[in-house]
């Protein structure tokens, strides 16, 4: 049985009408798609940072907007898969 976390379950369910727009013609391009390295070398560096305690306000809040995109981009991704397995959870 999969457990989500309340604030995640609510958001899934809000946004499925508007990701049944998307899918399942663009599931499969957002399951590929991997985002610019240049950000993912940029978060790297954040979250190093951010575990040395070394983060000025700017960044952390810098690092928060990341950490967001990518909760999104992982609630596409998992609405994405839904999408090609016929699954309607």
């Amino acid at each position: 049985m999969k457990v989500l976390a309340p604030q995640t379950d609510a958001f899934d369910r809000a946004i499925r009408p508007v990701m049944d727009l998307l899918f399942p013609e663009n599931a499969q391009v957002i399951l590929d798609y991997r985002g610019d390295p240049a950000v993912h070398e940029r978060v790297e560096e954040l979250g190093r940072k951010a575990n040395e305690g070394e983060l000025s306000d700017d960044e952390a809040a810098e690092y928060d907007g990341y950490i967001l995109a990518n909760d999104f981009v992982a609630m596409l991704r998992r609405q994405a898969r839904r999408s090609l397995n016929g699954s309607t959870e």
